[in-house]
This record gives C-alpha cells, sequence and structure tokens, in this order.
C-alpha cells in the first residue's frame, strides 16, 4: 500500500521553465476518481543549509529579504547545490560565499522534502565545526546581514517564531537535540 500510486496522471504540460524550476500542470483522475489538476514545481538543484558552530556553541545567522514571503528572514547559511556535485562540496561553497568561513569539520544531520505537496526540493543539512573565518563573496542577487550569535539565542529564535524557514528551524532544532545528547 505504501509503494503504490492512487493517482493517474491523464495529460501534463510544462507552464513555466527558468534556471532553478520548471512548473508543471497535470491533468490527473485523484486517489478517489475524480478528474483534476496538480501543480508540481520541479527544482533543478538541492537545497542546502550549513549551520556552522564554534567551540563556544556560536553560530552565525544570515538576514535577507526574501521576495516571496515580502519580509525579512534570518536563516542559517543556505543556498542551491547542483546535481552534479557532490552534496558537501556545495556546502562548503556556500558557507565561505554566505559568512567567509571554511570548517574542517562536516557532518550530515538531516535530509528532508521542504513543501512536498507542490515540489520535489531537496535539503541536506549539514553541521559544520573547526572553523576559520574568512571574508565573504555573496552572490549579486544577495544582499545580506551576517551575525554570530550563541546557539542558545538561535534555538531562542527558533522557540519565538523569529526564525521560520524550514531548513533553519529543523537543522537548529535537530543540533539542540544532539548537543542535548553529547553528539556534537
Amino acid at each position: 500500500m505504501e509503494d503504490s500510486n492512487p493517482w493517474k496522471t491523464l495529460a501534463s504540460e510544462v507552464k513555466y521553465d527558468n534556471n532553478w524550476i520548471r512548473l508543471t500542470e497535470h491533468q490527473v483522475l485523484n486517489p478517489s476518481g475524480g478528474k483534476g489538476i496538480y501543480g508540481e514545481v520541479h527544482f533543478k538543484n538541492l537545497a542546502i543549509g550549513i549551520l556552522p558552530l564554534d567551540e563556544n556553541y556560536n553560530t552565525w545567522l544570515v538576514g535577507q529579504y526574501r521576495y516571496p514571503l515580502k519580509a525579512y528572514s534570518w536563516e542559517i547559511p543556505e543556498g542551491g547545490g547542483p546535481f552534479h556535485e557532490e552534496p558537501m562540496e556545495s556546502a562548503k561553497r556556500e558557507l565561505l560565499e554566505e559568512t567567509g568561513i571554511s570548517a574542517e569539520n562536516w557532518r550530515e544531520i538531516q535530509r528532508m522534502h521542504l513543501s512536498n505537496s507542490v515540489s520535489d526540493e531537496l535539503s541536506i543539512i549539514y553541521v559544520a565545526t573547526g572553523l576559520t573565518q574568512g571574508i565573504a563573496m555573496p552572490e549579486e542577487t544577495e544582499q545580506l546581514t551576517i551575525k554570530k550569535i550563541s546557539f542558545n539565542e538561535a534555538y531562542q529564535m527558533v522557540l519565538s517564531g523569529q526564525i521560520t524557514d524550514s531548513m533553519s528551524v529543523a537543522a537548529i532544532l535537530k543540533a539542540k537535540i544532539m548537543i542535548l545528547n553529547g553528539e556534537i
């Protein structure tokens, strides 16, 4: 039962396509047999997130205006990773690009789908330790504010709803459990 697909695709049409996403409209029969449409967003890159932690359990957040939300957002360093590139290499590049930080130690802590009702976007999240500070080099589309805070302050920002980005919430909550269990 878990592996069977109760949906039947009758026809599919690409409605929009760019370098990052493709939007396809499917004419379907739903699980009850009724006709309908289903919109699917295909992402052309992995979503990569990095939670940098120094030896004193400080972390770095990236603040930026998020156009779809029409709001400012505090997040862990994040970016896209091409499917042909090792995800950890994408993570190293994104951390350096957004914060200027490089790390000696990397650990994957979470894989998750970010909005599986409409999208196939897969996220891979890492904790980075053994940090060295360098110079940030954000992309031209990024106007970033970087702040170093204690991990506990970041955790409180999640609990109070000041951090709402799904990868950031997942990374910080997972890391909190790992810290409490002595795994980080």
